[in-house]
């Protein structure tokens, strides 16, 4: 008899960690948080040569100096001690950065160019769609418009809005916040200081912190998505160098984005939403120097939170939209 009911409080004890183990699976990995170490530079546009110095406590060397790579004169990230120094388009796995260049969810970079003034489904799943506002120069010289994002608009939970925008400016000033958040049509104020949070009394889990006092935000929603969000003007210099034709009445501030979700399903879409699929093909010339994403028709989207681009996936679960991952036509 006590050999027997050891027997079955093994059992119930086996059965107890089994259903404790499910559970843990069950749910969502957390967002993996920014380095404790990290530091941000913020030269601005005409400070290109502000250094940080790094210091390491557990030894008696100088202080290593850094600053920021010529791919992002204008913000990156320094992890002390050793200096090492991250672009943001570097440090998260999904990205968008300058004239937009993504790397996908298999870890490939490529570029999508869309059009000025107009939106683009950058990810739709049944529950998350994410859209794109592009800003832009035309260069008579090209059949394209220069572009940039300047804003997103964010769907999820079936009814909820949050839109993420920079504001136009002249001319530049780190000192000067461009960032505008607004969810469910309300305007979200975060203090203008490093590490200053917002969370949403409606929705638990969606949190908008400042990694910076100004221009830098990273907003998540528990267990859907981690965005990490930068404002950054298109210098002078980059004007100069790439043709972009910069006006003085506009530096076109627009966003250098991180991404990462969590819990897409199998059939998401979008410019970069399809990339992460397990069926995804991708069929660009990955070897070359800018790789184009085509098919921008496809992407169109309405408005900032419209969800009638043709690849839509969001509120039902739809299959047999073929992934367009073509190169550009141009």
């Amino acid at each position: 008899m006590a050999r027997e009911l050891a027997a079955a409080c093994v059992a119930a004890a086996l059965v107890a960690l089994c259903a404790a183990a499910l559970g843990v699976a069950a749910q969502p990995p957390a967002p993996r948080p920014l380095p404790s170490n990290y530091q941000m530079i913020t030269p601005g546009r005409y400070k290109r040569d502000q250094q940080l110095a790094c210091d390491n406590p557990k030894d008696n060397k100088a202080k290593c100096m850094a600053k920021c790579d010529k791919r992002c004169p204008n913000q990156c990230i320094v992890l002390c001690p050793g200096c090492k120094t991250f672009c943001m388009c570097d440090f998260y796995p999904g990205v968008s950065c300058g004239d937009p260049r993504f790397t996908g969810g298999d870890g490939n970079n490529f570029y999508f160019h869309g059009k000025k003034d107009q939106d683009f489904c950058i990810l739709s799943d049944a529950g998350l769609h994410i859209n794109a506002h592009f800003i832009g120069k035309r260069n008579p010289a090209m059949s394209r418009d220069f572009t940039w994002i300047q804003a997103l608009g964010i769907r999820f939970a079936g009814h909820h809005r949050l839109y993420l925008g920079a504001q136009r400016t002249a001319r530049w000033s780190d000192d000067v916040d461009r960032v505008e958040l607004a969810f469910d049509g309300a305007p979200v104020s975060v203090p203008a200081e490093a590490g200053a949070a917002w969370e949403s009394a409606a929705v638990p889990g969606l949190t908008v912190a400042r990694t910076a006092a100004a221009n830098g935000v990273r907003v998540q929603l528990r267990g859907a998505f981690d965005i990490v969000a930068n404002v950054v003007p298109v210098s002078d210099e980059d004007s100069r160098v790439h043709g972009y034709g910069v006006a003085e009445d506009d530096c076109l501030a627009h966003f250098d984005l991180g991404f990462r979700f969590f819990g897409l399903t199998d059939d998401v879409h979008g410019v970069l939403g399809q990339t992460y699929r397990s069926d995804y093909v991708n069929q660009l010339n990955v070897s070359s120097k800018m790789p184009v994403m085509g098919g921008a028709p496809s992407y169109v989207s309405s408005d900032i939170f419209a969800t009638d681009c043709a690849v839509a996936r969001f509120g039902a679960r739809r299959a047999g939209i073929a992934m367009v991952t073509g190169a550009e036509s141009s």
